[in-house]
């Protein structure tokens, strides 16, 4: 359960950066492995029966009544990983704003990594194939996710109506821009879709980064090596009046400075990239 798949990190050329020193490009050991298997059946076993009560509760109350619950959940579903976890939230973040949240995306347990860093009830837009996940795909349909279709163009106004209806809610909206899971443990090109949704919307846009992520799990292995979490809401973007050269330009600025706190991570542990 534990074992590394094969390796999926990106080819390394001549003149790239050097590879980041994160624990989880490290060799597994026999230690790493056992503690790695009982973290892992700690968070089975936790999510294996609240999952299922999560989501006949979304069915019978709605989502809204259940966030205290959701709250819980990814509280303890962070100290199961054996993880420790801090925020550091912009003061002008507003919790009683709603705002498009783009965070860099690193591996399974991003949303409840950050899920608590603000008080907003925050929809997550995901693949709609991940709603046929056991247990996790059918809480994530039941508390409202908003569904996009691979690799189906034309989509957005479809995506755009369902943002609607959460801001309606008063829900922020919660995107992973990079679209798949870094293999590299930095961030990569920020796709501009969800951008433009903000500014359709009104949206301001906060830049979200978590670091210790890559090394908790990376993509490619499922040992799991306790981390220590930081999660960095910063100061919210506008959006309004952008015309679309602005829009891909904002995309840049978030990518930039959600980059900016991955590679200063890294710095911190040695990194010379």
């Amino acid at each position: 359960m534990t074992a590394a798949l094969p390796s999926a990190e990106p080819p390394r050329t001549a003149g790239a950066p050097p590879r980041v020193p994160a624990r989880s490009f490290e060799p597994a050991s026999l230690r790493d492995r056992l503690v790695s298997l009982g973290l892992w059946g700690v968070t089975v076993a936790f999510s294996a029966p609240v999952l299922p009560m999560m989501t006949l509760a979304c069915a019978l109350f709605g989502p809204d009544a259940t966030l205290p619950l959701q709250r819980w959940y990814a509280k303890w579903g962070v100290k199961a990983t054996g993880s420790t976890w801090k925020t550091v939230v912009h003061p002008k973040v507003d919790p009683a704003r709603p705002y498009l949240f783009a965070h860099n995306h690193t591996n399974h347990f991003d949303f409840i990594l950050m899920h608590n860093a603000t008080p907003h009830y925050k929809q997550g837009v995901e693949l709609e194939e991940h709603f046929r996940i056991p247990f996790y795909g059918w809480f994530m349909k039941a508390r409202g996710g908003i569904p996009v279709k691979r690799g189906v163009q034309g989509q957005s106004p479809e995506v755009l109506a369902h943002c609607q209806r959460e801001l309606d809610k008063n829900h922020a909206i919660l995107v992973f821009p990079e679209g798949t899971r870094s293999l590299d443990g930095r961030v990569g090109r920020f796709r501009t879709g969800a951008f433009f949704i903000a500014r359709d919307l009104g949206l301001p846009v906060c830049p979200v980064t978590v670091t210790g992520a890559f090394d908790l799990m990376r993509k490619g292995s499922f040992v799991l090596r306790p981390a220590e979490l930081t999660v960095y809401v910063d100061e919210p973007i506008e959006t309004r009046g952008l015309d679309d050269e602005g829009v891909v330009a904002l995309a840049a600025q978030v990518q930039s400075i959600v980059g900016a706190r991955i590679d200063e991570y890294w710095r911190s542990k040695g990194w010379t990239g």
